[in-house]
């Protein structure tokens, strides 16, 4: 099971991520943030304050928002295909 050990923002809406497997880049999150429970994250002071579950080990906002660590990771692979 894979899981996020530290999230740091960077800029707008893109997010520094460390996987326990070592892997770790830059994730932009523009247009990913769909959903009632995102809508909030779209205020990018809000969205800053990005932190890390100790349990669940995943990124978390202050509104319950989270976003599982296998989707961050297949978001960051594409991402990097792609630059």
């Amino acid at each position: 099971m894979l899981h996020i050990r530290s999230a740091k923002y960077l800029s707008g809406f893109k997010l520094w991520l460390v996987f326990d497997d070592g892997t770790a880049g830059e994730v932009d999150l523009d247009g990913v943030l769909t959903g009632p429970v995102f809508e909030v994250l779209k205020n990018v002071d809000i969205f800053k304050k990005v932190a890390v579950d100790p349990e669940l080990e995943t990124v978390v906002w202050p509104n319950g928002a989270d976003l599982a660590p296998e989707f961050l990771k297949e978001l960051h692979q594409k991402q990097i295909q792609v630059s």
